[in-house]
């Protein structure tokens, strides 16, 4: 039997919301039999000093799973950097490895799910990651799987093989021919209205984002991420004082019951209309925008009534 992938959880400051993230993974099956590795970035500010040794704390309190392994940056790396550091080194001798952050909350078949998943597809190289979100879907009936398809990853509960990370050109190199490139920019957004402005915020230093850098890859190679048609995660960190989350939360998906613990994959990685035009709404100018206005509502009303 293959042995569990590790789980790496990246935190900084936030730790409520931390508290919440252990506490669902603690209560998933086979978490006793898998070794928890925590990551806890260094302090941005002196303001931010007191939240991220409260969190530190927290975390060498943590039991429940097979070996807990903490590493705490004296520096603030930013996310992109903490992920891609703690992902190359783990993954260097695990081969594979199951990814979190610390506003996510998961089900408790959620390591189920990844494991059979990571094995499942170990082989098929069309595959490049394992997402434990989806957004809410609307399955076709008689649909004879657990999971579909899409070349657009996900960062919220994720997992992937040492020989697609360390594929990923991290820098880009390419990006200034991609830019004057309409059709290929045309096809990109394909898997999003947002995905080639976030690229292009990224390498221009307005954002500090891995995952756009590893939906571009997948884009490149036309390759794909496996997503669940239930949720195996709920994001958490819709908050005012979140990093990279607004207030509206139109990412509500319903979460996983946990009672299904053998899963059916399909083994050929292809796009299915069916969820595709679903994503393709979800992500689409119009949707992106009424969620915005619905954001600067949110708030105005949130300062009107503070």
């Amino acid at each position: 039997m293959t042995q569990n992938a590790p789980i790496l959880l990246f935190c900084y400051k936030r730790l409520e919301c931390l508290q919440h993230t252990v506490g669902a993974l603690k209560k998933c099956v086979l978490a006793p039999e898998s070794d928890l590795y925590i990551f806890s970035d260094g302090s941005k500010t002196e303001n931010d000093k007191e939240q991220v040794n409260a969190v530190r704390s927290f975390i060498k309190s943590i039991a429940g799973f097979k070996k807990v392994i903490i590493t705490e940056s004296e520096k603030n790396k930013g996310l992109a950097a903490s992920i891609i550091q703690g992902v190359t080194e783990i993954i260097d001798t695990s081969e594979r490895v199951i990814v979190l952050e610390d506003d996510l909350v998961v089900s408790s078949n959620f390591l189920v799910y990844m494991n059979q998943g990571l094995e499942y597809y170990a082989e098929n190289k069309k595959v490049y990651s394992i997402s434990g979100y989806t957004i809410p879907m609307n399955v076709p009936e008689g649909y004879p799987f657990d999971v579909y398809f899409l070349q657009r990853a996900s960062s919220w509960g994720w997992a992937t093989w040492k020989n697609r990370w360390d594929n990923i050109d991290w820098e880009v190199s390419d990006f200034a021919e991609f830019s004057k490139d309409k059709k290929s920019i045309r096809q990109f957004n394909m898997g999003g209205s947002d995905m080639f402005s976030m690229l292009k915020k990224q390498m221009n230093k307005e954002i500090d984002s891995w995952a756009i850098r590893w939906c571009y890859h997948q884009f490149r190679t036309q390759t794909y991420s496996v997503f669940p048609i239930s949720s195996k995660v709920h994001n958490i960190g819709f908050t005012s004082d979140a990093t990279h989350t607004n207030v509206h939360n139109r990412y509500q998906t319903k979460l996983d019951s946990g009672d299904t613990l053998d899963f059916k994959f399909s083994a050929k990685a292809a796009l299915d209309p069916a969820f595709l035009g679903q994503y393709q709404r979800f992500y689409s100018i119009y949707t992106r925008l009424v969620s915005k206005i619905k954001t600067y509502i949110i708030k105005a009303r949130n300062k009107t009534n503070g």
